[in-house]
């Protein structure tokens, strides 16, 4: 058993609550990260598709604003998939510096990443970006940093997580740029199906946050008794997704114990879609300086760059 005493001290807070509602932050162990790779295949799962087309089109066009002999940061860098869009396009990149919370799922994935770019300079950081971001200092060859945060992760975060995540933004990329991934607000059915898929990957997904507590955390949670909810809350604007007790239950971590009753919930994840203007405008109340905005066709997706001042 793999000891992980924050997650531990995470749930035991999580189930002391009326509320309970853990970060989802927990779903990404190796197996959690291999899920999501699954979700983002998903004839259901419009995101990453929909993000990957506009990164096809406007890549050229991105790269030219971050400009030569930069040092581009991926925030969840998860796979690498969508940086090597801009990889491919970048002028003289000094070196590139993916961040992931998944150590297993991040090396993994740089090797592959190394073998089909020898001569760049990788340096993977094992961190959660949520909290103080740990760089290295800034090459001397290096103009500037600029931050890549695709997938919309930003709509897991509440309005103040927001605002923190670009207050850090500010803090450690001066006269650097933030480019940001956002899902847009839409037909509600489009989102709903997106969390819902037929094959069931995105419910193995939200389970297997009980697996690693019970692997990690000294749990007892039986994923039989818990049940997959996703749902989108228009008046919120966010999908919320829940584990369903299935039934009066008691769970024990460590040597404390939880009851759980019939229909009472473990809120794990939520999913902010915003418009254009209303992630502007909290993006700009932390100082960043809106820029060029690519999108697709329909505008189910937003690439958002964002100037920050010196």
């Amino acid at each position: 058993m793999i000891k992980n005493t924050e997650f531990q001290r995470d749930l035991i807070s999580a189930l002391s609550q009326a509320q309970k509602h853990i970060s989802p932050k927990y779903f990404y162990d190796a197996k959690g990260s291999a899920l999501f790779d699954q979700i983002c295949d998903l004839p259901e799962y419009y995101p990453t598709r929909t993000e990957l087309s506009i990164l096809e089109k406007h890549a050229p066009e991105i790269a030219a604003h971050i400009g030569s002999n930069a040092e581009l940061i991926e925030l969840g860098a998860g796979s690498l998939t969508k940086v090597r869009y801009l990889l491919r396009e970048m002028k003289s990149p000094i070196s590139f510096l993916p961040m992931d919370i998944s150590g297993e799922h991040l090396n993994a994935a740089v090797a592959e990443l190394k073998r089909e770019y020898p001569a760049l300079d990788v340096q993977p950081i094992v961190a959660d970006y949520t909290k103080d971001w740990l760089l290295p200092k800034l090459s001397p060859q290096a103009k500037r940093r600029i931050a890549f945060f695709p997938g919309s992760t930003i709509g897991n975060f509440s309005p103040v997580e927001a605002q923190a995540f670009f207050a850090n933004c500010v803090q450690h990329l001066p006269s650097g740029a933030l480019l940001l991934g956002v899902d847009l607000l839409k037909e509600p059915r489009v989102i709903h199906q997106a969390y819902n898929d037929a094959q069931g990957v995105t419910a193995a997904f939200n389970l297997n946050l009980l697996t690693r507590a019970n692997d990690e955390a000294n749990a007892d949670f039986k994923l039989d008794q818990f049940s997959h909810w996703a749902f989108y809350n228009a008046p919120l604007k966010r999908i919320e997704m829940h584990l369903v007790s299935l039934k009066k239950q008691e769970i024990t971590i460590a040597d404390q114990s939880f009851v759980m009753d019939e229909g009472e919930t473990l809120h794990t994840e939520n999913s902010h879609k915003f418009s254009i203007d209303g992630i502007q405008q909290l993006a700009a109340s932390q100082g960043l300086q809106a820029g060029p905005v690519w999108t697709d066709a329909q505008k189910w997706f937003g690439l958002l760059w964002f100037n920050i001042p010196a």
